[in-house]
């Protein structure tokens, strides 16, 4: 490596800050949308919102997951079960567990996809 290499890839921040995450992605009638907000070391973090009755049909994720309710309503069936997740609440999901999200009324949902193996 040369040096110029080596000051741009010691310059990489460890720390990231984003302030209002739920003001990064709008509630959009009739519809679900996700934006990735934040991809680094180790973690991938998505935002959706869901207009009232949007439903993510059942689905798998290769790695470990976290789900957080910003704002609204969301129930999370997995595992053979449903939860009703509210602003406040946590839902851990193995990787490969196979779960669906469905939206009770407009929300803000916080995904972050955990990978100890590097990129997310």
């Amino acid at each position: 490596m040369t040096e110029r290499t080596l000051t741009a890839a010691a310059a990489k921040p460890l720390m990231h800050d984003l302030a209002d995450v739920g003001s990064l992605v709008d509630i959009q009638p009739e519809a679900t949308v996700s934006r990735t907000i934040l991809q680094d070391e180790g973690a991938r973090v998505v935002l959706f919102s869901f207009d009232a009755g949007q439903v993510l049909t059942e689905h798998t994720a290769a790695v470990p997951a976290l789900l957080q309710v910003l704002d609204g309503h969301l129930r999370i069936t997995a595992d053979g079960r449903t939860v009703d997740l509210r602003p406040g609440g946590l839902v851990h999901l193995g990787a490969r567990l196979p779960h669906a999200v469905e939206a009770v009324e407009p929300s803000r949902l916080q995904l972050t996809m955990l990978d100890s193996h590097g990129q997310a």
